[in-house]
C-alpha cells in the first residue's frame, strides 16, 4: 500500500494563505518602523517555567535547549538599545501534541519600548484585524477578575483553594487528583474547564491583570481596586489561547529570584531543574528599557483566520510527517 505521508498535511490553499500572512506581518511592522531580528534557536540555557518543557540537544557533549520562545535573546538586544523589534521563528516544546499543539510551531514575538500593556493590546488587535479577511468579529476585554466573576461567580484574587474546589462542585466540574491547596493550579483548572469554554466562539477576547502569583516575566502593579496584579494579558479566540503578553519585568534580582523559585517547584514536582539564563540576567543588570512584549502563535492564528479545527490543517508537515 502506498504511504501518502510524504504529502503535505495542509492544503495548497492554506500554504498560500500562510505565505500571505507572513508577508502581511512584515508589511505591518515595516510601516510602523519595527525592526525584524533573528536570534538563536539553540541555547545553553532553557525555560524554568514548571508548566513548559524544553526539547534538548547535545553538541560536543554539552546539553543545549531548543527555545520555547525567543524572549530571552530578544531582551538582550533591547538592552543594547535595538529599539522596537520583532521576530518570526520556530519554537519548540516537549510533550505538546494534539489538535492545538505541535512540538514545533511558529511564533511571532515583538517588543515595544515605552508601551504599557494596554498600548500593546491595541497593537495586537490592529495586527490581527490587518491579517483577517472578514470572519473576525470585534474584540472584547475583561480583567481576570471580571471574567471569573462573570462566568464562575468567583473573585480569583480573594478566593481560597477551597473556594475554588466548591466552585468546581457547584458547576459540575471534574476535580482532578493532586490540586490540594494549590490555589493557582485550581484557578488554572477553572479557567480552562469553566471560564474559557463560556467565551463566545469565533470571537477574540483579551484577559488581563492576572493574579500576582502568575506573574511569569511580567512586572507587578496595582489595579484600580488597589490589588497587586501581574501586568500580563492573554488573547483568546473562543477558548483557544493565541497570545501572551507582559509589561516586562526589568529588575535583575527579582527575575533571578523568580527563576530560582520556578526551579524549586520543578524539583518538588520531580522534574529536573533547568539552567538559568545568566546572559539574560546580565542584560537586565545592564539595563532593559521600559517596554512591553508579546508572543503570538501564528499556527493558531491561521487556524482562527481560516476556521480550521486542527493544527495539522495549517502545517505543511506536522510532527507525524516530519
Amino acid at each position: 500500500m502506498e504511504n501518502n505521508n510524504w504529502q503535505a498535511s495542509a492544503s495548497l490553499e492554506l500554504i498560500k494563505r500562510r505565505a500571505r500572512m507572513l508577508k502581511d506581518i512584515r508589511a505591518f511592522f515595516d510601516t510602523r518602523e519595527v525592526m525584524e531580528v533573528e536570534t538563536p534557536l539553540l541555547a545553553s540555557s532553557g525555560n524554568t517555567d514548571p508548566h513548559i518543557e524544553s526539547l534538548q540537544s547535545i553538541f560536543r557533549g554539552q546539553h543545549y535547549y531548543l527555545n520555547t520562545s525567543p524572549e530571552f535573546a530578544m531582551k538582550r538586544l533591547l538592552a543594547v538599545n535595538a529599539g522596537a523589534i520583532y521576530q518570526i521563528c520556530k519554537a519548540f516544546r516537549d510533550d505538546e501534541l494534539g489538535n492545538m499543539h505541535n512540538p514545533e510551531f511558529t511564533m511571532l514575538e515583538w517588543y515595544r519600548p515605552e508601551f504599557d500593556m494596554f498600548q500593546l493590546m491595541d497593537e495586537v488587535e490592529a495586527l490581527v484585524l490587518a491579517l483577517a479577511d472578514e470572519n473576525i468579529a470585534a474584540f472584547t476585554r475583561y480583567s481576570y477578575a471580571q471574567v471569573f466573576e462573570k462566568y464562575a461567580n468567583l473573585n480569583p484574587y480573594l478566593a481560597t483553594a477551597n473556594d475554588c474546589r466548591e466552585c468546581a462542585v457547584q458547576h459540575g466540574i471534574e476535580q482532578p487528583v493532586g490540586l490540594d491547596e494549590n490555589k493557582d493550579e485550581w484557578l488554572d483548572w477553572l479557567l480552562t474547564q469553566l471560564v474559557l469554554p463560556c467565551l463566545p466562539s469565533q470571537q477574540l477576547t483579551f484577559v488581563y491583570d492576572y493574579p500576582e502569583s502568575q506573574c511569569a516575566l511580567a512586572r507587578l502593579s496595582k489595579n484600580k481596586d488597589g490589588v497587586v496584579v501581574a501586568s500580563r494579558f492573554e488573547l483568546f479566540y473562543g477558548e483557544t489561547e493565541l497570545a501572551n503578553g507582559f509589561h516586562e519585568l526589568v529588575v535583575a534580582g527579582e527575575q533571578r529570584q523568580r527563576f530560582e523559585n520556578e526551579n524549586k517547584i520543578r524539583l518538588d514536582e520531580k522534574k529536573p531543574a533547568v539552567k538559568i539564563d545568566e546572559y539574560l540576567l546580565s542584560a537586565l543588570e545592564h539595563g532593559l528599557p521600559d517596554c512591553s512584549g508579546v508572543a503570538l502563535g501564528l499556527d493558531r492564528l491561521l487556524m482562527a483566520l481560516m476556521n480550521c479545527g486542527s493544527i495539522d490543517e495549517v502545517l505543511a508537515f506536522p510532527w507525524q510527517r516530519a
